[in-house]
């Protein structure tokens, strides 16, 4: 048994032998001299001879030995074989993650807060207005890197003004590097980290200041920045059922009318409302959908509406969601145009969405905007793989 064994593993490994050679010629015969084809030709006869015939492993082992002989004096190398085998792997890992992407599984990273503290976007903390503060360095400095927290630190080279602040250089997933100019001196930041949806010199950031003159040493940028959370969207579950109540769902924003809101970006935020019903939000800072008022009990929501109803809303914790009447008595008029009071009831258009963010008092939502179609739904948050903190994993909900 175990010598019939050999002798099929032979067999095939002679067989694909026989197959490879022979595409080669195939691939190369118009190139090849007449006399090489023939060679080529005769010796793949002889090996599929031996291969048909009831042969030992030793005859079988030496016409392979005969055939790679000839094939390696007669058949033309490719040209910069590992070059073309390196491009090949590349390009097959690179469509293996681009269909992975596609029907699978989306990475997807938060710019904004809206989803506070269920999901984190970006966050930023001007040190310039904490001279004490000591950035950490060592351990220290790593265990705040796996948390995602980078800082930004730049000193004045030279005396001057600032010229101009260079938008960060990179590729879709990381910044090399960016630029700003004092006194016509360039000064390098590496690997700037993700300022959200503002910028280096927007004020709720650095707060860069054109017009201060700087002196050599003084500092112009210290920032400290959390990176928001970075996870994978799940393109996968709703092509087999629809989306529910209470998931947070990531969606395309083309065709939804409003002067604020972009048509070329995804926004990540909880579904609250299906096509056909009735919404309201009531002074209690709860949803009443057809008239039934959703609680902590009801599934996906069991931290939105854990808030204390004694307190105010405040912002990046859970504090329900608020009307135009709530969220005028805490300073964010404006907020809630499509539901100022608790009467007021807005129905969706079938095949629409409602969403809505966590941090009530920060979310730009439905409730300024209304419904979107369903079908700009991309898929529901699946994983957070970045940073490591206490949202890493399926934990959020």
């Amino acid at each position: 048994m175990n010598y019939r064994w050999f002798i099929s593993k032979t067999v095939r490994h002679a067989t694909a032998m026989r197959k490879h050679v022979r595409n080669i010629l195939n691939s190369q015969r118009d190139i090849l001299s007449p006399q090489a084809v023939q060679v080529v030709d005769g010796s793949l006869a002889d090996l599929n001879r031996v291969i048909h015939s009831d042969t030992k492993k030793d005859t079988l082992l030496k016409q392979m030995e005969m055939l790679e002989e000839v094939a390696n004096k007669w058949l033309k190398p490719y040209p910069n074989a590992a070059w073309r085998e390196n491009v090949e792997v590349f390009l097959v890992a690179l469509a293996v993650a681009m269909g992975i992407r596609t029907f699978f599984a989306q990475p997807f990273k938060i710019p904004t807060g809206s989803m506070q503290p269920t999901l984190y976007g970006v966050v930023s903390d001007n040190l310039l207005e904490k001279p004490d503060f000591q950035i950490p360095t060592g351990l220290a400095r790593l265990r705040e890197w796996f948390a995602g927290v980078s800082y930004v630190d730049v000193q004045a080279k030279v005396d001057g003004t600032i010229d101009r602040v260079d938008e960060p250089f990179g590729v879709k997933v990381i910044n090399f590097w960016q630029k700003l100019y004092i006194g016509g001196v360039a000064h390098t930041i590496l690997f700037p980290p993700d300022y959200g949806q503002g910028k280096l010199e927007d004020p709720h950031r650095a707060n860069l200041n054109g017009r201060h003159f700087y002196h050599k040493g003084d500092p112009v940028v210290r920032l400290r920045v959390q990176a928001g959370d970075h996870l994978f969207v799940d393109r996968l579950t709703y092509n087999f059922r629809k989306p529910t109540r209470g998931e947070i769902a990531v969606f395309q924003t083309a065709g939804i009318d409003h002067p604020r809101m972009p048509q070329d970006q995804f926004y990540i935020k909880r579904l609250v409302a299906l096509g056909g019903e009735h919404v309201q939000i009531g002074d209690d800072r709860h949803l009443r959908i057809n008239g039934q008022r959703l609680d902590a009990s009801t599934p996906h929501f069991e931290n939105v509406y854990s808030f204390n109803p004694t307190k105010p809303p405040a912002e990046s914790i859970y504090s329900g969601h608020v009307n135009e009447t709530v969220g005028g008595q805490v300073g964010r008029m404006g907020l809630a145009p499509l539901f100022p009071t608790q009467e007021s009831v807005f129905t969706l258009a079938p095949d629409t969405y409602m969403v809505m963010g966590d941090n009530t008092l920060n979310s730009f939502d439905s409730r300024g905007w209304g419904p979107f179609p369903a079908q700009n739904v991309i898929g529901k948050s699946f994983f957070v793989y970045w940073p490591i903190t206490s949202r890493f994993g399926w934990g959020n909900r």
